[in-house]
């Protein structure tokens, strides 16, 4: 079986939403499923041509990616991925934009590569700092968000954590300080999925209600469906701050046998599972247009 292209040479970015990198008032269903069916194909086929795995979070983090990249951040905002390991899902978002390449993909996790399997300290504009040792992407972001009000610049500083990274004590911190300083330019987003490298986040270290914990803080919170680009939007349509947005998502998403299963924070798919997948995607993107 031959390999199942998922891509032109770059995928440029969709012109409809272009202006400011926000989107119009209710999100075209059929023009976001086709933008994300693009994504979801491309981020299987990278994954499978590198053999390497952490394809089970990517999955869960893309539609909070996307959506970010394409419907709300603008020239003056920032963004620090804390989930390092989503490093795949950040990539093909700018490959989306037409900031990287498809060469670049070919060579993701590679000898010499400059997309790394975690966010690289140099070698791509977009990615401000090198992560991937959970529970420091937090107070990084807090503490650009703080130097943006002191110069007294304008724009928002954005973050990405994954929910098993609350384990972390300095996530609490970050969380105290951004709090105490009101960093009212600052929003963080939770990819809640539930599950982390050693089975989910009940069973590792159960802290409940995320959402309810930020609140105590004093942090505004807001919960929404991590896989619908509407709410998700929606959602980083607020500048009240410092924000917090609990993403409900599923790990695996959009392909059945990776859904829920801790197995695919590890493993790299065979051929016969990346054509499965390559299917599944399909028809859910057809799905989503009909409906």
């Amino acid at each position: 079986m031959t390999i199942m292209q998922a891509s032109p040479e770059v995928c440029p970015p969709s012109d409809q939403y272009a202006a400011a990198g926000r989107p119009p008032t209710g999100i075209v269903r059929a023009e976001a499923a086709v933008l994300m069916e693009r994504a979801r194909l491309r981020l299987l086929e990278m994954h499978y041509q590198s053999k390497v795995g952490h394809i089970g979070g990517n999955l869960s983090a893309l539609d909070i990616l996307m959506s970010l990249y394409h419907f709300r951040l603008g020239p003056d905002d920032g963004f620090v991925l804390s989930k390092g390991h989503a490093a795949g899902a950040l990539y093909v978002t700018l490959w989306t934009m037409g900031l990287l390449s498809d060469e670049d993909l070919r060579h993701f996790h590679g000898e010499g590569t400059r997309l790394s399997g975690h966010p690289p300290l140099k070698g791509v504009p977009e990615v401000i700092f090198a992560t991937g040792s959970l529970g420091h992407g937090l107070s990084l972001a807090a503490g650009l968000a703080l130097g943006k009000k002191l110069r007294g610049e304008a724009g928002r500083i954005f973050c990405l954590t994954s929910d098993g990274e609350w384990n972390e004590g300095s996530c609490w911190e970050a969380l105290i300080f951004l709090g105490h300083q009101k960093l009212d330019n600052l929003t963080f987003l939770v990819d809640m999925n539930g599950m982390q490298g050693f089975g989910s986040t009940r069973q590792v270290a159960d802290l409940g209600s995320l959402a309810d914990k930020f609140r105590a803080f004093g942090v505004r919170t807001l919960e929404v469906d991590g896989h619908d680009a509407n709410s998700i939007c929606a959602a980083l349509e607020c500048n009240e701050g410092p924000l917090a947005i609990v993403a409900k998502t599923t790990k695996g998403c959009g392909v059945s046998f990776m859904e829920n299963q801790m197995a695919w924070h590890y493993l790299p798919m065979t051929e016969e599972q990346y054509h499965q997948a390559v299917l599944e995607v399909t028809a859910c993107a057809r799905l989503s247009v009909m409906v």
